[in-house]
């Protein structure tokens, strides 16, 4: 059935009879003109996202399932970010007429998936037709009792991240290497299409186990807190470690020299580049969608997080694996570039 004989009234029952609950604060939830939430002792912190089809997601590589959990963990990393906690999600959805309503359905179970993942609950949006695409806009409301900013930086601070970069950059080429979507929500029924899997991943040179690693890090995007007591700066790597970082020292007004040898690569991404011809260093710094958190604390902090560099006075530079020191550039991903 397409949407347009669904109609909008129809929809909006299912949304509410699948997401409709009560939560601790909420008053009230989907069914009203707005949500009402009683006020908390902590701080509010609202994050939104805008997700549109071909210029954020290509729907050749990403099921419906995984582009719904992905929007909400794309936002509840700006909260983590912050050093706080979701409690809940409005969506607005824009769609055109001929759009599957097994699709909206495949959609609305990723998104109940990631909304019991990290807690939250929905609590209203929007639905509106579509002359061309998909879009989807999703708004995260957390609290936090300390919110770090990305203006506290302090030259002598180290810099840190926590985790691996790159896998989801690399995944997603690999995605468009083999020109197809890899639903792993269903992959233990589908197996003719794990069979097709395998066989363009072989054409390219490339194991299962290798490639499975990198494409889920990039489709599931699945985020985990992580707060540090003494943070003095903190934001999240979305367009690139190197652009993001420009923007949070920009934020902080100083400088920053990052050693390229101290930047955590995943076995899977030098083998997979080595394999692709790809600079996995080139990657992990400008790729971006990665959703590990870059912050700064005090050097005499023990900080269990990779230590990529420090804080200086002004400049941004880049040591590279010969030890030689260079203007670092602030690749990454950029709107309207």
């Amino acid at each position: 059935m397409r949407l347009r004989n669904l109609g909008e009234l129809s929809l909006l029952r299912e949304v509410r009879a699948r997401f409709g609950t009560r939560g601790k604060g909420l008053i009230t939830g989907i069914g009203d003109d707005a949500a009402v939430i009683a006020p908390s002792k902590e701080s509010l912190l609202l994050t939104s996202d805008m997700m549109v089809e071909d210029v954020h997601f290509d729907l050749s590589y990403i099921t419906p399932f995984q582009l719904g959990f992905k929007i909400v963990s794309v936002n509840v990393s700006d909260i983590y970010a912050m050093s706080g906690r979701p409690y809940y999600l409005i969506m607005d959805l824009a769609m055109t007429g001929d759009t599957d309503t097994g699709f909206v359905d495949a959609f609305f179970r990723g998104v109940d998936r990631a909304l019991k993942r990290y807690g939250l609950i929905l609590i209203g949006g929007d639905l509106s037709s579509s002359k061309k695409g998909l879009v989807i806009a999703a708004t995260v409301i957390g609290r936090v009792r300390r919110p770090v900013l990305r203006s506290g930086a302090r030259p002598g601070d180290r810099i840190y991240v926590t985790g691996n970069l790159g896998d989801s950059a690399c995944g997603l080429e690999i995605l468009k290497r083999i020109r197809r979507h890899v639903p792993f929500e269903e992959l233990r029924e589908l197996k003719k299409e794990l069979k097709d899997i395998k066989e363009r991943l072989s054409l390219i040179g490339l194991k299962w186990d290798i490639a499975r690693r990198l494409m889920s890090k990039h489709i599931f995007s699945e985020v985990f807190p992580f707060r540090v007591r003494k943070a003095t700066s903190m934001m999240d790597i979305s367009d690139g470690l190197f652009i993001d970082l420009t923007r949070l020292c920009e934020e902080s007004r100083v400088g920053a020299r990052v050693y390229l040898k101290k930047i955590p690569l995943s076995n899977a991404l030098k083998k997979a580049c080595s394999i692709l011809n790809l600079d996995p260093y080139l990657i992990a710094t400008t790729g971006g969608e990665d959703y590990e958190l870059l912050f700064t604390a005090p050097p005499e902090k023990r900080i269990d997080a990779f230590c990529i560099g420090e804080i200086i006075k002004e400049g941004m530079y880049l040591v590279d694996e010969n030890g030689l020191e260079r203007h670092l550039l602030s690749g990454g991903y950029q709107h309207w570039h």
